[in-house]
């Protein structure tokens, strides 16, 4: 049961929660009017806010920072317009030390490409492209007469050597192979036997890097001549395949003899020295630079009393000034054929049909 307050009990109460503000306020009394109550500075020191800045001050800071990137930037801007300048200066220097450069390195192909040219004499006639460059000209001598074809291959598309209808034992005429396939220009190349009907290439034989009848080993005074990968003429006796494989041919054909070597005059086999003495003669040849020349002479028959001997050939060659030098097949055989037309005088009256041509293309 709950009990109820009473009046004393409460008076107690009050009192006791009121005691210690009854004792400040006797001890207050007691001090009188001189108690004061003051706060120190340094309890709680001045705040003072920065002064503001004076006018234009500000303005001329950010104005003088102003006027120096600028004075920079131009600096700059004037640093790179004369690098500039001077790069300019240096590459045009050195493309025309490159031009010179070019020229000169140039120079000495065309002062020898004149030098061998003049002793041919002037061209009758030529052709120029981007493949190819054919210069025909005419070639008297004190006992016979005869044409030269100098040719400066630009491609590997330039020449080639083709079966007669490109088929093996096949036969045509040079014309007849020019005008099937658009040639500029075509001589008659290897050797050949007839058999069954049949005009087969004598010898090794190689068209599109191929051999067309397998490798046979140089035999009597037999040669293998033709072109490389580079088309460079190559040629010689060659024992292996290994050794012809070597030059890495792409088209060649085989007859006989070689007439020179690194600008040397090789010795002719008795034989050929009068069987026959004098006849109707192809050859072909290199220089140097590798250009190439082809010599057709013409002659009335193959009798042995005209046309040109091997001999005389090789003198004609020594003075031209050519490197190497390979006597492809005569008599009725030669046949040169430039511009769509037949240049020489074919001793049978007409051209005779043959296995294998060299064809050239603009």
């Amino acid at each position: 049961m709950n009990r109820l307050l009473q009046p004393r009990t409460i008076h107690r109460l009050f009192l006791l929660a009121a005691a210690p503000f009854l004792g400040m306020g006797i001890w207050l009394a007691a001090a009188g009017p001189g108690l004061t109550l003051s706060l120190s500075d340094e309890a709680y020191p001045e705040f003072n806010l920065p002064a503001p800045p004076a006018a234009g001050t500000l303005t001329e800071g950010v104005a003088s920072g102003l006027d120096k990137a600028i004075g920079l930037a131009g600096e700059t801007n004037e640093s790179i317009r004369r690098e500039a300048e001077l790069f300019e200066k240096a590459s045009a220097e050195a493309g025309r030390l490159a031009k010179l450069a070019a020229a000169q390195v140039g120079k000495p192909y065309a002062i020898y490409d004149r030098r061998i040219t003049a002793r041919l004499g002037t061209p009758v006639e030529e052709v120029r492209s981007n493949r190819i460059t054919a210069q025909l000209f005419h070639v008297k001598a004190q006992h016979f007469n005869g044409y030269a074809l100098k040719v400066k291959l630009k491609s590997n598309q330039a020449m080639r050597m083709v079966l007669g209808k490109d088929e093996f034992g096949g036969a045509e005429t040079t014309l007849s192979a020019v005008k099937r396939l658009g040639a500029v220009a075509g001589v008659n190349a290897g050797g050949f036997a007839d058999k069954k009907g049949k005009r087969y290439p004598l010898s090794t034989t190689i068209i599109d890097g191929k051999y067309v009848s397998g490798f046979e080993a140089s035999y009597k005074d037999l040669f293998f001549v033709g072109m490389n990968d580079k088309m460079q003429l190559i040629g010689g006796k060659f024992k292996t395949q290994e050794e012809l494989d070597k030059l890495n041919p792409q088209f060649g054909a085989s007859f006989v003899p070689i007439l020179m070597k690194n600008g040397r005059a090789q010795p002719i086999p008795e034989k050929w020295k009068t069987t026959p003495r004098r006849a109707p003669r192809t050859v072909i040849a290199n220089y140097k630079d590798d250009q190439l020349l082809i010599l057709v002479v013409d002659g009335y028959d193959e009798k042995g009393s005209s046309g040109a001997t091997l001999e005389e050939l090789q003198i004609l060659l020594a003075r031209y000034g050519v490197k190497d030098a390979y006597n492809l097949d005569g008599g009725g055989s030669s046949s040169l054929v430039f511009n769509g037309r037949v240049i020489n005088k074919p001793s049978d009256g007409e051209l005779r049909k043959l296995p294998t041509h060299f064809l050239f293309f603009k």
